[in-house]
């Protein structure tokens, strides 16, 4: 009589079970119910221009596919884009040719900032990897496409008149006791996105349209 008392009706049973369960069971249902975190700018910037590219190439007289895409590709990119633009680069022979600040208007054209086109490249070619590019064929890492940015960061600013300074990678005491000499690159390609003097355009914005007209 006592077991059968201090047990309670089958119904109060039933409901505390269903209770333990519930409680067990909250914490885990709650966190698969959560919403997962958006993707960061950079995320977000890196898949806009990877599918601008993958657009470039398919409407590329004739259409280029992505095994077939080498440096030379990806240089013919960059020139295409210049004409979405917007940093004024001075030809040879206009007055202003470097001057950072010019008094007048001239008929100079737009162009694609080189800090614009340093980071494009860098996201470009992070991107080509995370869809399953190999790295020893990653055009966007290309010897050819190195030279390139090179050429236009020099061009510009002497263009400009605004010199593209190297940023010192500071040496902290660990690496120091190392005995290795850290030094930093050219830049190309790293997508670190440094565009000191880039001009109009922010370095992690579009540099293009989304698709590419055909």
């Amino acid at each position: 009589m006592d077991s059968a008392s201090g047990a309670g009706p089958p119904e109060q049973q039933q409901q505390q079970q269903g209770g333990a369960a519930a409680a067990a069971e909250g914490p885990s249902s709650a966190a698969a119910g959560a919403p997962s975190a958006p993707p960061s700018r950079y995320e977000s910037q890196k898949r806009r221009d990877w599918n601008t590219f993958l657009q470039y190439l398919k409407n590329h007289k004739p259409p280029l596919t992505l095994a077939r895409c080498s440096g030379a590709h990806v240089i013919e990119f960059l020139k295409y884009l210049d004409q979405f633009g917007k940093t004024k680069v001075h030809a040879s022979g206009c007055p202003y040719y470097g001057h950072p600040n010019p008094p007048a208007p001239c008929a100079c054209p737009l162009k694609q900032a080189w800090g614009s086109l340093d980071a494009l490249i860098g996201r470009l070619r992070a991107a080509y990897e995370e869809n399953g590019g190999r790295p020893d064929s990653n055009p966007f890492g290309a010897k050819a496409v190195r030279i390139y940015l090179r050429e236009v960061r020099e061009g510009q600013a002497k263009a400009r008149g605004i010199p593209y300074e190297k940023k010192k990678r500071k040496r902290t005491p660990a690496s120091a006791d190392v005995g290795g000499s850290s030094t930093t690159g050219e830049g190309s390609g790293s997508g670190s996105g440094s565009g000191s003097g880039g001009g109009g355009e922010a370095t992690g914005g579009n540099v293009g349209p989304t698709t590419a007209p055909s």
